[in-house]
């Protein structure tokens, strides 16, 4: 059985997230997207807790859940939560964010049990706690052993592992003797494995790759995801993949080019200045326009922190195949940076309808077929993107990183806004490609 999970979203109950995100309208497009397998996300939250009960149905002792009313099972749910620590450690405040992952209702709630000691579990989709990486992994562990911590997003400035601002440059550091609990990191949309590699510390750990989602639609949903293959799926049998790093079960990530996370490059959003590494250090790390520091971005940071050189593979890394979002695609070849036009939505649909879901279409079809649905230029566009062969003007301090086709005039030298966050059966070729 071939999985596709994206087990990093949120609910409507996080703070800056769209009010669509509900346990239906995200079943909708994940299968629109081709996800079989999804975070609940914003587990801690009472009211989202309460939904995902109403809604959800254990599937036959997996650890896993559908929606209830659904005529047959095509999207698993995994439960799933986000929690911000903010603690002080060798004089300096930190920040990080975690992902949790739980194998049932009853075990979540039981972690809630012990979380809301810490802290107001309503007040956001992803709560908020004073305590340390250490204490918070040892509390989660101790309510079950199955349960799962992963640093989340790990090298965005803000709120994570490595960040700039608030982070660590080892993991050890910052969980102490909990390390030994950690068995994976997630890389973030600003981040891919290639950049992972160079450093050697983080050679025994998994990388995950998720979406980081506050919206359904398919531009937000799913835009990083993890493919695994199992004979028999359960929430036991992908924990264990993930811990042992296991290539014969976990396939490839799905990564969006780097280049397109908010934060890639360094720069400053107020100031419409972004610039590489180099650029960074010959300039002291001080904006030319308004002489503040810098944003400073994750290549950046990943420079200070690799002891490889670029393009380092290790012996055993899971592979990763580079994507960016179907909409993203159409709309850059149509001109507009509003992805929920009637043009691009008309353009997906045709393409989805016709083939089954997005990643069948960015990952498996032939140019002629997809000539058939769409318009050539559409068609070659994708098969740039699934051949790596496109350009992407960096991301920084907030702002996505644009994709650049061929004609159109861009340069590559700085990043604009693309656009803002709204709210911030399977065939095996797809599989065979990238394994």
């Amino acid at each position: 059985m071939s999985v596709i999970a994206d087990l990093h979203i949120h609910s409507k109950y996080s703070r800056a997230t769209s009010e669509k995100m509900d346990i239906s309208t995200i079943t909708h497009y994940a299968h629109i997207k081709g996800l079989n397998l999804l975070g609940t996300g914003d587990f801690t939250h009472p009211l989202w807790m309460r939904e995902l009960k109403n809604s959800l149905v254990e599937v036959a002792d997996t650890g896993l859940y559908s929606l209830k009313e659904a005529s047959q099972t095509s999207v698993y749910f995994m439960l799933t939560t986000e929690v911000s620590i903010i603690f002080t450690f060798e004089g300096k405040v930190r920040k990080i964010h975690n992902l949790i992952l739980a194998p049932s209702i009853e075990v979540a709630e039981q972690i809630n049990d012990v979380l809301k000691t810490q802290g107001d579990l309503s007040a956001d989709g992803r709560p908020t706690f004073g305590m340390s990486a250490p204490e918070l992994v040892e509390k989660i562990i101790a309510v079950s052993d199955d349960n799962l911590v992963i640093p989340a997003h790990a090298w965005t400035p803000w709120f994570s592992l490595f960040g700039s601002i608030n982070g660590f440059d080892s993991l050890e550091d910052c969980y102490q003797d909990m390390t030994k609990k950690i068995f994976a990191l997630e890389t973030g949309l600003s981040s891919d494995p290639p950049m992972n590699w160079r450093l050697s510390a983080l050679d025994k750990y998994c990388l995950v790759s998720n979406s980081d989602s506050h919206s359904p639609y398919p531009y937000r949903i799913g835009r990083e995801a993890n493919v695994f293959e199992f004979k028999e799926l359960s929430y036991k049998k992908i924990i264990e993949s993930i811990r042992s790093k296991d290539s014969e079960t976990f396939k490839f990530t799905i990564e969006t080019d780097p280049a397109y996370g908010k934060y890639h490059w360094t720069g400053h959003r107020n100031c419409n200045v972004s610039m590489s590494p180099e650029e960074s250090r010959r300039l002291a790390g001080k904006c030319p326009v308004c002489h503040r520091s810098l944003t400073r971005g994750v290549e950046e940071r990943v420079e200070d922190l690799a002891d490889r050189p670029p393009k380092f593979k290790p012996d055993g890394a899971i592979g990763y195949v580079h994507l960016l979002p179907l909409q993203e695609i159409i709309g850059t070849v149509l001109g507009t940076e509003n992805l929920s036009t009637s043009a691009v939505w008309t353009a997906y649909n045709a393409l989805t309808s016709r083939f089954g879901d997005e990643y069948r279409v960015l990952l498996d079809v032939p140019q002629k077929e997809l000539e058939k649905a769409t318009e050539p230029r559409i068609a070659e566009a994708i098969i740039n993107v699934r051949e790596d062969r496109v350009k992407v003007i960096p991301g920084y301090d907030g702002v996505y990183g644009k994709m650049v086709l061929k004609g159109t005039g861009e340069t590559e030298d700085r990043g604009k806004a693309y656009h803002k966050d709204e709210g911030s059966s399977r065939e095996q070729t797809s599989l065979e490609r990238f394994m």
